[in-house]
């Protein structure tokens, strides 16, 4: 008799305790949540880079890329309490690969943009119930100095300093309202 209460105790402890699916106003606060948190973190990374090209040029915007976007962005997701994460299909920083749910999440994102259809945030639940917040990211004109294409925007010169930096650069090539990547916002479980 003992046994088949544990049982049934741990039996329901892994029903209740894993959940698949969130309601709709979760999936909205989550979105709601994730886009603030994105905004921010884009702004202040944006902010700093554009300084760093005025004050330096691409050589001191390169290296704040290369020594304090990720600790800027960790900083960020110590604030806000979450895994704040910027991923690509073609990484620039090998520290950024995409794990395999990001990959999914790229490649319906880039498919969806293939076939003209408008890039809206998504939230999904990894495989651990953990709300996970994507949005993506398109290159802009001002993107192109540093991720277009070698030769054309993209001088031989600054891919030099780039590469100084990042000997496995593989973000480049990109025209203007293309995929560059998605932001990952990672939540905690939700409570239940």
């Amino acid at each position: 008799m003992n046994h088949q209460l544990t049982f049934f105790s741990l039996l329901f402890i892994l029903l209740t305790g894993c959940q698949t699916t969130l309601s709709d106003k979760e999936v909205a606060a989550y979105k709601k949540k994730g886009s603030l948190i994105s905004q921010s973190t884009g702004k202040e990374l944006s902010e700093t880079l554009t300084s760093k090209m005025k004050s330096g040029g691409i050589s001191e915007a390169v290296e704040f890329c290369n020594t304090a976007a990720l600790p800027l962005t960790q900083q960020m997701a110590d604030q806000h309490e979450v895994i704040i994460k910027r991923t690509s299909l073609k990484t620039r920083n090998q520290l950024n690969n995409p794990t395999d749910n990001e990959l999914v999440i790229l490649k319906e994102f880039q498919a969806d943009l293939d076939k003209g259809i408008s890039l809206e945030p998504r939230v999904k639940l990894d495989q651990n119930g953990i709300p996970n917040y994507y949005a993506p990211i398109l290159i802009e004109s001002k993107c192109l100095i540093c991720h277009g294409t070698l030769g054309q925007e993209l001088s031989r010169p600054v891919d030099s300093i780039i590469k100084s930096y990042y000997p496995n650069d593989m973000a480049t090539g990109y025209s203007e309202g293309d995929l560059r990547g998605i932001w990952s916002i990672a939540f905690s479980k939700p409570k239940h």
